[in-house]
Formats: structure tokens, sequence, C-alpha cells
């Protein structure tokens, strides 16, 4: 939850906590302080954030690729499902076949391309209904060093081709779908007490949200059952967020003062 955490209330502010900060938030959560410490550490082995020392105590700053990764992160979560757009009948397909031996990057490949939205019908073959996709799409085999062993190519699916058959293929629905209305069945009716709750509740809230863009393709209203859950699961998420804000940020800034008295 410490990205979470991170996105939303360090990176949209100066960039920068107390390491007592974010082991208050952890706690907040339910995280003990030696698990909240050891995930600090992680993260910082990761390169997301650095230590600066402030005599006794340590604050910990966003690094560039800390920046980067949340800025992304950010955007893509408050994005999804934002908009409806009109399809115009166009499939995005790629075919990248990875050796075994390379499972590093087999493994970062498949990471990219789900997150932009991407299914796997087959082995070493990725499609999505969005032609939009396919500049990101070539940032990612291009970052990957897979561009000249990866074709990507835009167009219409052939005449007699089931695109319920190859949707299933690609993508489980079915499990989505469940995500989505356990995830209404977590916060319709969730309510807080005070600012400590609603610094949870937007966490936990966020923490939850941001799975979706990993597992829904986003696909496009003709395509979808018209009960879909995920535009009212969305309108959900932008509620509520905007309900527990105010008072989370609240908590927030009270957490940071607290720990920036301490000696």
């Amino acid at each position: 939850m410490l990205l979470t955490i991170l996105g939303e209330f360090v990176h949209t502010r100066d960039g920068s906590a107390w390491t007592g900060t974010l082991v208050a938030a952890l706690g907040a959560l339910g995280v003990e302080e030696k698990s909240a410490r050891q995930t600090i550490a992680r993260t910082a082995s990761q390169g997301i954030i650095e230590s600066e020392r402030h005599g006794r105590r340590v604050r910990w700053q966003l690094t560039d690729t800390g920046r980067a990764l949340l800025a992304e992160g950010t955007e893509r979560i408050y994005s999804f499902l934002r908009s409806r757009r009109t399809w115009d009948g166009q499939w995005l397909v790629v075919a990248a076949a990875v050796p075994e031996s390379q499972r590093s990057t087999r493994h970062k490949l498949r990471t990219r391309l789900t997150w932009l939205g991407l299914g796997c019908p087959t082995p070493g073959m990725w499609i999505i209904p969005d032609a939009d996709k396919e500049d990101e799409v070539q940032g990612a085999l291009s970052d990957l060093d897979l561009a000249d062993r990866a074709f990507a190519w835009v167009g219409r699916r052939a005449a007699g081709t089931d695109p319920a058959s190859l949707i299933d293929a690609a993508w489980d629905l079915a499990e989505v779908r469940t995500r989505y209305q356990e995830f209404a069945a977590d916060f319709t009716d969730r309510s807080v007490d005070d600012d400590t709750a609603a610094f949870a509740a937007q966490v936990e809230l966020i923490q939850a949200w941001r799975s979706f863009p990993f597992i829904d393709p986003d696909l496009p209203a003709e395509l979808l059952p018209p009960d879909w859950p995920g535009p009212a699961a969305a309108t959900l998420f932008h509620t509520r967020r905007d309900r527990w804000h105010r008072r989370a940020q609240r908590e927030w800034d009270r957490m940071e003062q607290a720990a920036g008295e301490r000696t």
C-alpha cells in the first residue's frame, strides 16, 4: 500500500515525507511498525524513494524514477473508464514471441501489455480493440528491445470471426465482473467517523481500484453486455474519493506535523 500512499499524498504535494509519517500512515492501515519499516526500505531499494538525513531523523524524497512511475500510475488510475469512446471496429494485434530462456523479458512484456489493456488469446499474440494504443505498444516493445522481433498491425476482424469467442480467449470478463461486484460491496455503504478512518478508507479505495486497469481491457460498449458493472464502479470510485479526500489530506497533514515535531 506504500505506493498508493506515495502517489496520493506525497507525489501530489512536495514529494517528500518523514519516516514517522510513512510508518504512521501504514499503521493506520493495520501494518505493524517493523513491517512498515521493511516496506520503506524495500521501496528505497527499488529506486523509488531516497533518504535525506535531518539530524537524527530521515526524510524520504521521491526519485526521478519514483515521480515518473507515480505520474504514469496516477494518470492511468484516475482516467480509467472516465470516458467512453466510439469504436471504429479496428483491432490492434501484436505478435511477440519471446524465448523461454528470457523469462524476465517475457514477464516485463506481459506486465506492460496487460497494463495497456491488451489480452492474450493464444501464446505469442496480443490483441485490443483500440488502434489508438499503437504508439504506446510500440514504445513498450522498443523499451524492451523487442522492436525487431515483434510485429504490430491494425485491422478489422475477418468475416465469420466471432468477437465473443475472441474476447473470451483473451480476457476473463467473468472474473472482472466479480471483482467489480466485490468493489461495490466493499465501498457503496462504507462510512467514516473521523479523519483517520477517512485516510484509511481513501487508501484502501485507491488500492482496490488500481488493480482494474490490469484486469479490465476497457472494451468498447459494443463488445460488452448491457449490464456491465464497470461504469457504475468508476462512478463509485470517484464519488467516494471526492467525499473522503479532504479529511484524508487533513489526517496526512496531522501525521506529517507530528513526525516533524519529534526529536
